[in-house]
């Protein structure tokens, strides 16, 4: 038998595995270790501070303050745009992320800048005095929140094998949902004043956000692996024709989120004037009473998002628990339509708690499971991410008018419920995860 002759070696040989990848690239399969899951639990939980410190207190307590007789609609427009700066931003920092080269790694530069610029933001927002003020405050915070957000995400499928995601997702949706308490605590108690609870934000987000640029390992990008400058734009659309199970992974966060949003965007205004909060407890303010569900919902979140995440790592089933989800949170949206009431307010924020733990732990373990490819996680991570963020911008262009015009909070209710519900049957059209 005649050998043939041997080849001379390929300077750059393409590879055909996982393992020939260069180390940036490579599908992880070292499970992380406790110090790195709290690293990336500290980051995500000034950011969190950060969206939902303003989404919650400080901004519409501003707004008010600004424009009395126009609140709900104001309040809508600032959302709505600093929404879509958001959901435009993400992507492109993501892509521009999994472009970046040099020795202090792809994902570094942009959590430094993020935290830096987000920081900024916040601590000149709160010093405006007008509404466009506001709203041009507002849109830059998010820009800024936007690079950190798209590096945090990609750092899960960077560095986490996927049977430890589930865990790992859980651990990080903690501070998603303690973001919310911390925050309003801080600004309502810590710092009464608005400028005051801004710049206590910002400085916290640089606290939290910078040991673990710092200190996480971000293994620098090879530039003959590096994504061509020229595909830049045209790599921010995946097809859903050629990657299905990534569009039904979109659609079904979409429409789940999108209930959400619309669930939680005048919870503030709902205490005050559907359930008369101020009226049952004299001497209370409506965001007393927001405190108390969001505290309540936070613990639900908690007592069930690692949990839930460790068991659809143990049964590889995340499809059935995204839907399972779906139907739970669904739930509390039809019992407040119909009980507009503060003690049903109350075992709703326990039944949403525990609806979103799942869903948060669930659905972010999936997602990375039907990413197109390893060179764009940031950037597809980043358009995962339009599913969280474009439903800022569509709850309050749908909310706003059924409270004023509609129906008012009842069918703003039933709204919420039927689209968290399709959103949840959509997960079943994902096939290529069990």
């Amino acid at each position: 038998m005649r050998t043939p002759p041997a080849r001379s070696p390929s300077p750059d040989p393409p590879p055909d595995d996982g393992s020939a990848l260069p180390t940036a690239l490579a599908e992880p399969t070292r499970p992380v270790r406790a110090p790195w899951v709290a690293g990336i639990c500290l980051a995500n939980l000034g950011m969190w501070m950060a969206f939902f410190g303003p989404l919650q207190i400080l901004l519409p307590e501003q707004i008010t303050l600004i424009a009395p007789d126009t609140k709900e609609a104001t309040l809508a427009w600032v959302t709505g745009v600093g929404a879509a700066i958001a959901m435009a931003a993400t992507p492109l920092a993501g892509a521009l992320s999994d472009r970046t080269t040099g020795r202090f790694g792809r994902r570094r530069p942009w959590i430094v800048a993020g935290a830096v610029l987000g920081a900024a933001g916040l601590i000149a927002l709160g010093w405006q005095e007008s509404a466009i003020g506001v709203l041009a405050g507002w849109s830059f915070v998010q820009g800024a929140l936007s690079c950190l957000n798209a590096t945090l995400l990609a750092a899960v499928p960077d560095h986490v094998p996927v049977r430890q995601r589930g865990a790992v997702s859980g651990w990080i949706g903690v501070p998603q949902s303690a973001g919310v308490v911390a925050a309003v605590l801080l600004v309502t108690v810590v710092a009464t004043g608005i400028a005051p609870g801004y710049a206590l934000i910002g400085v916290l987000v640089l606290v939290c956000a910078l040991p673990f640029a710092l200190m996480a390992p971000d293994p620098p990008l090879p530039r003959p692996a590096r994504p061509p400058w020229s595909d830049l734009l045209r790599s921010l659309w995946v097809s859903p024709r050629h990657h299905p199970d990534f569009g039904w992974a979109w659609l079904t966060r979409f429409l789940m989120q999108t209930g959400n949003a619309m669930f939680t965007l005048y919870l503030l205004y709902f205490l005050r004037d559907g359930v008369g909060y101020e009226e049952l407890f004299p001497g209370s303010s409506a965001a007393d009473g927001l405190l108390v569900l969001i505290l309540v919902y936070t613990v639900a979140v908690v007592a069930t998002t690692v949990v839930a995440g460790l068991v659809s790592d143990r049964i590889g089933r995340r499809r059935g628990m995204v839907a399972l989800s779906g139907g739970v949170m669904a739930l509390p949206a039809f019992l407040l339509a119909v009980f507009p009431t503060w003690p049903m307010s109350l075992v709703c924020a326990v039944v949403l708690g525990v609806g979103f733990g799942v869903f948060l732990s669930v659905d972010n373990a999936l997602v990375t499971q039907v990413l197109p490819t390893a060179e764009g996680r940031a950037k597809d991570l980043g358009i995962v991410n339009i599913a969280s963020a474009g439903p800022q911008v569509i709850a309050p262009a749908l909310a706003g008018p059924i409270v004023v015009h509609l129906g008012g909070y009842p069918v703003l209710y039933t709204v919420c419920g039927l689209l968290t519900l399709l959103g949840a049957a959509f997960v079943w059209k994902i096939r290529g995860v069990a």
